[in-house]
């Protein structure tokens, strides 16, 4: 960990912790926006960079912050509730051969929605959620309604695109199986997001923010009424995320069943990595916003996940004060979408899955290289840079993914 006043030779910003082994790990773009971090004058105490960073809209991916008053709808980010859902399991991975896996692959894909694609009937919601989706319809945002109603009805229980996944695992010390995915609020949170952001660039517009337009974190002050309503639709996000979760889960499981694959199940773990909430850090209430980050208190079990082909990893949060109670989501992008798919191509990337025995299920491979394990980051250098914030419980192999 590194720990620079100054950070990249910029004066004027708070302290930032990074936990890395050199600045020089750390893209252009995201020193440039973390910088801008430190500039913020409600900013609190100091910026904590996870070693899974990399540039975002705003805010760099694997960055945390605390405010003082004010919630910054872009450094949520625009999949709000983005996060992970993990299922352990006592079954040995013994009893899963290649043909058993394409088996439960292909049932997946078809029951379970990807890349663009919504169900054709109305998903299952909790009655908490249509409660909170009942109430935010009659808040006066029409164009914002307009855009999320009634369309997220059909949109829980689907996976989207990029790089969220769902994953059958092999835990490294048991032999077990285990199910791992990644998803979030689907087009409901980006069209939060959005709206959300512009009402803000507005607001600090006409109120001559202090903040530069070009740092791309317009904020809403959480006692206005802008900025209360962002927070409750975060909250329907949030929520909404956990249910796709959640019933993505229990269909993988069902199938599973049916598949004569399915054992007792022994953990299961639903948590988010997009997303601001009221804490208590160093004796005071603030704002935490955690993009790309997860909350790691003293005890609190974690879901890392590596890159498409590698291995994740579940971890105990050790509660560190520095990081405010975080860790890493994941491993971290080193190249973009367009650069990974200029490096690698279909083929190495088809090539390496073949000889893991990892079975791939994906409606066009044309874009694989996007989310090859050489655009990510190593996921152990990961999981060593945070030592002091995490302590991993399981190393678990990817043995068949699904990408949208």
């Amino acid at each position: 960990m590194i720990i620079n006043g100054n950070f990249g030779g910029v004066l004027g910003g708070k302290l930032v912790k990074v936990w890395l082994e050199s600045e020089a790990d750390i893209e252009d773009g995201a020193k440039k926006q973390i910088v801008n971090l430190s500039r913020l004058p409600f900013l609190f105490k100091q910026v904590a960079i996870m070693p899974d960073v990399h540039s975002g809209y705003g805010m760099p991916i694997g960055g945390v912050i605390a405010t003082h008053g004010v919630i910054i709808p872009n450094a949520v980010g625009v999949d709000i509730g983005c996060g992970m859902a993990f299922t352990m399991t006592d079954t040995d991975t013994d009893i899963i051969d290649n043909e058993k896996k394409t088996v439960i692959v292909k049932a997946i894909m078809k029951n379970i929605p990807v890349g663009f694609a919504h169900r054709q009937t109305d998903g299952i919601m909790s009655a908490e959620l249509l409660d909170k989706r009942e109430y935010l319809m009659l808040k006066n945002h029409p164009i914002l309604n307009n855009a999320c109603f009634p369309a997220d009805l059909k949109q829980v229980g689907t996976l989207g695109g990029g790089n969220h996944f769902i994953e059958l695992q092999r835990d490294e010390a048991t032999g077990k199986l285990a199910v791992m995915l990644h998803s979030g609020s689907r087009n409901v949170g980006k069209q939060v997001c959005d709206y959300f952001n512009k009402l803000a660039k507005e607001i600090n517009r006409r109120y001559f923010s202090s903040v530069p337009a070009e740092y791309d974190l317009a904020f809403l002050p959480v006692d206005s009424q802008e900025g209360g309503d962002y927070i409750q639709y975060m909250d329907y996000c949030l929520a909404f995320a956990k249910q796709n979760r959640e019933n993505m889960m229990n269909e993988i499981t069902a199938i599973l069943y049916a598949c004569g694959v399915l054992g007792n199940q022994t953990m299961s773990l639903n948590v988010h990595h997009n997303y601001a909430s009221l804490e208590n850090h160093f004796g005071q209430n603030v704002w935490v916003h955690r993009k790309g980050a997860v909350r790691a208190r003293a005890g609190e079990v974690v879901i890392i996940p590596g890159s498409m082909g590698s291995y994740s990893y579940i971890a105990e949060g050790l509660g560190s004060l520095e990081s405010f109670q975080s860790c890493s989501h994941g491993a971290g992008r080193t190249m973009s979408r367009k650069k990974a798919k200029l490096t690698v191509s279909r083929a190495e990337v088809e090539a390496e899955l073949q000889n893991k025995g990892i079975v791939i299920g994906k409606q066009n491979m044309a874009d694989v290289a996007e989310e090859s394990r050489q655009a990510y980051k190593d996921i152990d250098t990961v999981i060593n840079n945070e030592r002091d914030l995490i302590e991993p419980l399981m190393k678990l192999k990817t043995i068949a993914v699904i990408k949208g």
